[in-house]
């Protein structure tokens, strides 16, 4: 069943009352992995004759609320337990005003899935403790009592206090250079003046570095990685320019971007002023920094114009994914940024017809989430079926120089608002009523209908034959017919990253190669030792596929190593598949499902078929 009418994974009621405003005022505390302090909820009624607040919670051990203007002390009860959530049910006194506070003295527990806690030696210095945060989808609940549905939005203060030697940040402007000492612990305050929803609320500690790469950036990140990430960031600024370009000027001052440790679950979170990024990201080359083009993409798309609630979330990713690509177009040129979009479909591709199967209702663009928790619905379906939802919407209405202006009034008309695809769809038809070729749109077909989106989009080639090819001459040779290789290892050379990726994919969607092709591709190619994540993820995955044995350990070590869903999910999944070694996912799971955050340890659980 649905949590509330407008939304179904929340309990919150925001067309009774509304936060405006959050107030935190924590201290970490790295001993007991817990926040403890404070959340002011300011809070204005819709309804007048509302006589409570739902509110969603998630295991917190909550002290006492109180009104704030009075300090009484008020009563609630918790119930409604969803697996994903309770109901934080709060009785509010007669005779409260249209405008109040409510305040809450909490603790956050160990069952808290936003947050994780590393210890030193889970750190690249080894010396202090770390802990972040992710909130997305619906995590902020177990970190703050909070309206925790994306059609609410506030602005948000917080005073933050942690050991010395701790660098604390957060999704927020920093209001002083320096912190405030205080007895032997550090005070950080903060302020995020735009308001934002509750999954964005975000929050990282440790022994973390900065370094200026732009005039309106810094790079952070523990200081062994700061070269690094300083030479493959190097490009923000250009990329923000073009974006603002695209979409209108950038209203969160700052663009920051925390590199954190490895088991961060995504390849970057959105999180205003500071973009949070998983060390995969690093290679070399700069050649996977367009995950730093998708999150400044989100300044717009996510974060200014928002999906009302998560059966809409193909509104954030999809329209993301469409202008990562279109930065990348003006700074690349167009053939990059069609080959972009192949790469993508691949993903789609599998996600589709391998991971869901075709009819499956998480494969339609906006699916029916009641009962169900969006991290389990969590895919590529979002970002790549919407995204060539919108470049099919761009041709039709006839091309960038109609579709371009549109989407500047768009994110114009709804910035700082929650919307829903309904939404979208009357202003797109509203703007473009005088165009005729918009009466040939399968609305349903592209939004209610499980699959392959209708239509492909006929994408630029040109970046794609080499790849193409060369994948159907390997596919084709059979060592035990032709026992002399046709490959000398010089095909490759001339290939972009991108390409050695697409190479890579075209393989992984055919019949599997034989072990001994697979043996003198690595021989010739050495795409074990790339210090691209990318290219090494899709090594790892053909070698299983052959039933490489020496892709074993490469695997383990991958999914030990490193916490983005993208890789370890898929890597997972593929040893279970391998019936001889489906023991060694489960006990490469079990004795590293504790180095995990919460969201990555339940997704693979569940393709690991492991139940509670």
């Amino acid at each position: 069943m649905a949590l509330s009418p407008g939304d179904p994974n929340s309990y919150a009621r925001a067309d009774q009352v509304k936060t405006t405003h959050i107030n935190l005022d924590w201290d970490i505390n790295f001993e007991d992995k817990k926040l403890t302090g404070t959340c002011t909820l300011f809070m204005e009624k819709v309804d007048a004759a509302v006589t409570q607040v739902l509110l969603d919670s998630k295991s917190l051990d909550i002290s006492s609320i109180k009104l704030e203007s009075t300090g009484e002390e008020l009563k609630y009860k918790i119930d409604g337990d969803t697996g994903y959530g309770s109901r934080l049910e709060i009785q509010l006194p007669s005779g409260c005003d249209k405008h109040f506070k409510l305040l809450v003295k909490y603790s956050t527990t160990s069952e808290c899935s936003a947050v994780q806690w590393l210890s030193p030696e889970q750190t690249a210095s080894g010396s202090h403790p770390y802990m972040f945060s992710q909130c997305e989808a619906i995590h902020a609940r177990s970190m703050l009592p909070c309206q925790d549905t994306p059609s609410v939005k506030s602005t948000y203060s917080a005073s933050v206090t942690a050991p010395k030697g701790i660098t604390v940040l957060m999704s927020a402007l920093r209001k002083h250079d320096a912190p405030e000492q205080v007895g032997e612990k550090l005070k950080y305050c903060f302020e995020q003046k735009v308001p934002i929803q509750s999954y964005l609320i975000a929050i990282a500690a440790g022994n973390i570095k900065s370094r200026r790469i732009g005039p309106r950036s810094h790079v952070w990140s523990e200081e062994m990685f700061l070269d690094e990430a300083e030479s493959d960031f190097s490009e923000t600024e250009q990329m923000l320019k073009t974006a603002e370009e695209l979409s209108g000027p950038y209203v969160w001052g700052e663009y920051d971007i925390l590199l954190l440790p490895p088991s961060f679950p995504f390849g970057g979170m959105e999180n205003p002023c500071l973009t949070f990024a998983t060390p995969t990201l690093l290679s070399g080359d700069k050649s996977n920094a367009d995950v730093i083009a998708h999150e400044i993409a989100h300044s717009w798309t996510g974060n200014l114009v928002t999906n009302s609630n998560f059966e809409h979330f193909w509104l954030n990713e999809g329209f993301t994914v469409f202008m990562e690509q279109k930065i990348k177009g003006r700074l690349n040129g167009e053939p990059a940024r069609h080959f972009s979009a192949i790469l993508r479909w691949s993903d789609l591709d599998e996600t589709v017809n391998k991971e869901f199967g075709a009819d499956h209702p998480f494969t339609k663009l906006v699916p029916d989430l009641k009962g169900i928790d969006p991290d389990d619905a969590f895919s590529s379906v979002p970002y790549v079926k919407g995204s060539t939802f919108l470049w099919v919407l761009e041709k039709t209405v006839g091309g960038a120089e109609q579709f371009e202006p549109f989407l500047r009034s768009y994110y114009n008309k709804f910035k700082y608002q929650s919307i829903n695809t309904q939404q979208f769809k009357d202003y797109f038809l509203e703007y473009f009523a005088s165009c005729e070729t918009v009466k040939e749109i399968d609305w349903d077909a592209w939004l209610h209908t499980a699959g392959m989106p209708p239509v492909k989009p006929d994408f630029d080639k040109s970046l794609a034959v080499a790849c193409h090819d060369l994948a159907a001459r390997w596919q084709a040779w059979d060592p035990v017919a032709v026992t002399e290789c046709p490959f000398t290892g010089d095909e490759i050379k001339e290939f972009l990253p991108g390409q050695t990726q697409e190479f890579l994919n075209t393989l992984l969607s055919g019949t599997p190669l034989s072990l001994v092709a697979v043996e003198k591709m690595e021989e010739l190619y050495k795409f074990a030792a790339s210090s691209n994540k990318e290219i090494v993820f899709r090594w790892i995955r053909i070698g299983l596929a052959a039933r490489r044995e020496s892709s074993i350990p490469e695997a383990v070590k991958m999914v030990t190593e490193v916490g983005r869903m993208k890789y370890v999910r898929p890597i997972y999944r593929d040893l279970y598949a391998w019936q001889e070694k489906r023991q060694v996912a489960l006990d490469t799971y079990a004795a590293n499902k504790n180095k995990m955050m919460a969201v990555s340890r339940e997704m693979v659980a569940k393709d690991l078929h492991i139940t509670a």
